[in-house]
């Protein structure tokens, strides 16, 4: 199984910066920075023409948190900097231990 080191993020944004949203890429995960922070030029240069401002960063992926993060918080300054991070939700999911595993039918 391949981990993932880096997720290459993207958005674009309207002239004036203030409204931005997410733009898909054709690649999105990389196994190590270099080869994101490699392909991240011409992921952009691809999505041209998309939005006036195209912006992307390559975001670390902790490999041991690899299958737990849900969401990416992020936001774009005035001065065209965009800030994100991969998070974990924190939501709760409700489980039973107390409930055997074994079937309620049994051949007698």
């Amino acid at each position: 199984m391949e981990h993932i080191a880096a997720l290459l993020f993207v958005v674009g944004c309207s002239s004036s910066m203030t409204d931005c949203r997410e733009l898909q890429v054709p690649v999105s995960v990389f196994e190590t920075e270099q080869a994101c922070t490699a392909e991240r030029p011409f992921a952009l240069g691809d999505l041209q023409g998309q939005a006036p401002r195209i912006i992307g960063k390559c975001l670390a992926v902790d490999p041991a948190r690899e299958d737990d993060y849900d969401q990416i918080v992020w936001n774009v300054k005035p001065d065209g900097t965009l800030v994100a991070s991969l998070e974990v939700s924190g939501m709760l999911v409700a489980s039973n231990r107390e409930r055997p595993e074994e079937d309620y039918v049994r051949q007698q």
